[in-house]
């Protein structure tokens, strides 16, 4: 039996997504191989909204189990992390409906990640807390962007079809955000987003 389930994982690894929502329909073994694919990306986003881990643990769960419930409705037109991301940020506003949550983003600091020395780990702290604090100070809903490509991982391209952008406007805003950021720390923030 093991020797079976392992050979069918394999199987699922080399497929992409899209083949494996559509497999998803009826197997649940393509839906699992779906969810170790993309559980970090949405509990990453979770996180960086809640800065609960509890909540953002929740959050994932619901988000997943709203996915297998309408995995039919996935039509592969766009990437399926753009429809699972679409999936949790609607969980995400049901969340805080009638709140106005204070949202301490450093918590997505804490993810267990094989990573740099320690020397190199505690600049990066530090330059993280400060970039975390500056990203406080801009709206939310201009953050998102930010919080898209850098927490949760998705492209300019992916994190445009999840809010509704060209790539070339989330490209855009996120030069904008990351503008705002060098104004509001010391750090020379360069990165490199897809």
């Amino acid at each position: 039996m093991t020797t079976i389930m392992t050979i069918r994982s394999q199987q699922y690894i080399s497929m992409d997504d899209a083949e494996l929502a559509a497999r998803a329909q009826s197997d649940p073994e393509a839906f699992a191989e779906l969810y170790r694919r993309h559980v970090p990306s949405v509990y990453r986003y979770h996180l960086a909204h809640t800065g609960n881990v509890r909540d953002a643990e929740d959050l994932t769960s619901q988000t997943f189990m709203a996915a297998l419930e309408g995995i039919h409705s996935f039509r592969g037109t766009a990437p399926y992390i753009t429809w699972l991301i679409g999936i949790a940020s609607r969980k995400r506003a049901l969340f805080f409906r009638g709140q106005r949550p204070q949202i301490p983003l450093d918590a997505t600091l804490h993810l267990p990640a094989l990573g740099p020395s320690t020397d190199k780990a505690a600049a990066r702290r530090l330059q993280m807390d400060q970039v975390l604090d500056a990203l406080r100070n801009i709206s939310r809903h201009r953050a998102e962007a930010v919080i898209l490509c850098f927490f949760s991982g998705l492209s300019a391209a992916e994190a445009g079809l999840v809010l509704g952008k060209s790539e070339a406007a989330i490209r855009m805003l996120i030069s904008r955000r990351l503008q705002d950021l060098r104004t509001l720390t010391s750090l020379a923030l360069e990165v490199d987003y897809e």
